[in-house]
């Protein structure tokens, strides 16, 4: 395991119970090395959202307990944030939770001759993902999912606005 993908993990396992507290969900941390230096991400999320003093407010506790656990040598940017409408899908919860809503996928190793799929995603049975694109049903095995977003519902856009 990499380091980074270790200090994921720690940061997760610290985070996990305060955003249990607020009634959020940890959706995704990241740590990685941007353009500007080293970035440590955390995406939280709720039903209806999270707003942008709430954000605040969890940015500044969560850097509290980064500064007193001491998880991670040198400088980084926190950012806490929403994962937006475009929300990455990380878990295999994520995948029963949002059946039904197109999304767009990305595998490690081709499945069927693709690595890239944009479809209905219409769940998660035995650590398979069923994916529905352009009327063809692909089976994925949760392993080779690399990455997976949803892909935003203009009606939500419309909501936002």
């Amino acid at each position: 395991m990499l380091q980074r993908d270790k200090t994921e993990t720690a940061v997760y396992r610290l985070c996990q119970p305060l955003a249990e507290s607020y009634g959020l969900e940890l959706v995704q941390v990241q740590y990685r090395r941007e353009a500007h230096g080293w970035v440590l991400r955390i995406l939280l999320d709720r039903p209806g959202g999270i707003s942008v003093d709430e954000c605040g407010n969890l940015s500044r506790e969560i850097s509290d307990l980064l500064d007193v656990e001491d998880l991670i040598d040198g400088s980084y940017n926190l950012e806490v944030s929403s994962p937006g409408l475009d929300r990455p899908l990380v878990k295999p919860e994520d995948f029963e939770r949002f059946a039904g809503r197109e999304i767009t996928l990305k595998t490690a190793s081709p499945v069927e001759g693709r690595r890239n799929f944009k479809g209905i995603l219409e769940g998660i049975k035995d650590e398979i993902v069923l994916l529905e694109v352009e009327g063809r049903k692909y089976e994925i095995n949760w392993s080779l999912v690399l990455k997976s977003n949803l892909v935003p519902d203009l009606n939500e856009r419309k909501q936002e606005t």
